[in-house]
């Protein structure tokens, strides 16, 4: 069996996430307490108490993301000593930076303080209401791109999550992601705006990815234990020279997550285990993949059910 570990990203975030794993399990609360002390702030209160309104500003809600997520993978590989490492490892957009940590290649206290840094600067790159996001259905990806080229002019509009198979996220200036969506409306395309506080990889993000860039400058990157497939690319990378760029390109890049799931499928990954808040990467290789069984290892009772899943009789 050809295991991968999967690791999701912002918007995966709730109060209390993995409060019940915390309860059970000394390593997961040494994660938490480790990630306290990196930001000098009791994140950990945040993430188990809320309230909601703070975990979800985007400087907390990333923190908070790979705290939780990395936490979850300690409880597992607590209880389940004979976790084998995985294949490939990969994680949508934030979600890279616990796949690196879970890989060996960064420290956790440098992931939390980076993204604590990343999501500010991508929340500041660009002025309230000025950008959007929305969620194309329907509409075939090479079609979508012409769509975004023909509707931007002046402005920036682009494919910013190629998500699974019909389901792309656009994101730019607010009126060109508009235009995009009458153009796609017309050829019968659904097309959904979403909440979200700024338009995340896309060009206008490239004033957060000098941030992101400064930040890492400092960071010792070590070789990982497992390749991680990088989002800007789809790629699997095991070059800890590469990784910093990688990090950097995917913050005004698009993430390729339908092409990252297909390419480990294509080299044999037969399972895959989703560690951290939430259930998203699940429903999504489904649309992909669905022939990769994915569980979901989101609380406590997820991780006691993961020994039958990663053995070799799960095949």
């Amino acid at each position: 069996m050809r295991l991968g570990w999967l690791f999701p990203g912002q918007g995966a975030q709730h109060v209390g996430m993995a409060k019940d794993v915390t309860q059970g399990s000394r390593a997961a609360r040494e994660v938490f307490e480790r990630a306290d002390a990196a930001l000098g702030e009791p994140l950990s209160k945040l993430i188990l108490e809320g309230p909601e309104s703070d975990l979800t500003l985007t400087a907390n809600a990333q923190p908070a993301i790979v705290t939780a997520s990395i936490a979850i993978l300690a409880a597992l590989r607590e209880r389940h000593p004979a976790l084998p490492l995985p294949t490939f490892g990969a994680g949508h957009s934030l979600g890279e930076y616990s796949a690196l940590v879970a890989a060996g290649a960064l420290e956790l206290e440098d992931a939390v303080r980076i993204v604590r840094a990343r999501g500010r600067a991508m929340q500041e790159a660009v002025p309230p209401d000025v950008g959007a996001m929305a969620a194309v259905m329907g509409v075939e990806a090479a079609r979508l791109e012409e769509l975004c080229r023909e509707a931007s002019g002046d402005d920036v509009v682009s494919c910013a999550n190629f998500n699974a198979p019909g389901q792309i996220v656009i994101a730019g200036h607010a009126r060109a992601v508009g235009r995009v969506a009458e153009l796609a409306s017309a050829e019968k395309g659904k097309v959904i705006p979403l909440k979200v506080s700024a338009p995340f990889h896309c060009a206008l993000m490239r004033p957060a990815a000098k941030v992101v860039e400064a930040e890492l400058a400092a960071v010792r990157v070590a070789a990982p234990a497992f390749p991680i497939v990088a989002n800007f690319d789809a790629t699997p990378n095991s070059d800890p020279a590469r990784v910093k760029e990688l990090l950097v390109r995917q913050v005004d890049g698009a993430v390729r997550w339908e092409q990252a799931m297909r390419l480990m499928r294509d080299q044999g990954v037969t399972h895959a285990l989703e560690i951290g808040p939430g259930k998203v990467l699940a429903g999504l290789m489904k649309r992909i993949a669905k022939d990769v069984k994915v569980h979901s290892v989101c609380d406590a009772a997820a991780i006691d059910g993961a020994a039958a899943f990663f053995t070799p009789s799960a095949t």
